[in-house]
């Protein structure tokens, strides 16, 4: 198994309507229970800078077979669905175990 990184900022158009933003991180929240209740190695969270407050985006850490697998789940994230996040998603190798 593999971990898989997404990471995400949110589109400026969207960073000020705290409404829908707030409407979709519950659902991306909602997903991510989902998931891991099925048994999936997943977490995710927002960033904050130094003084802890929250960024435009947050990162996501999911364990898959392949980046296919991790991009098809990936897919299915609220966060991307609505179209709210340009999103990214890279495989993490551990330097140690290389």
């Amino acid at each position: 198994m593999a971990f898989f990184i997404k990471t995400e900022t949110i589109k400026i158009k969207y960073l000020f309507n705290i409404e829908l933003k707030n409407a979709i991180i519950n659902e991306h929240i909602i997903w991510v229970k989902e998931l891991k209740s099925k048994g999936l190695n997943i977490k995710s969270g927002f960033l904050i800078d130094k003084y802890k407050k929250p960024g435009e985006g947050g990162l996501l850490i999911i364990e898959c077979e392949t980046y296919q697998d991790a991009e098809t789940i990936i897919k299915n994230d609220p966060m991307i669905k609505s179209k709210i996040v340009n999103w990214k998603l890279n495989q993490w190798i551990d330097i140690l175990e290389n």
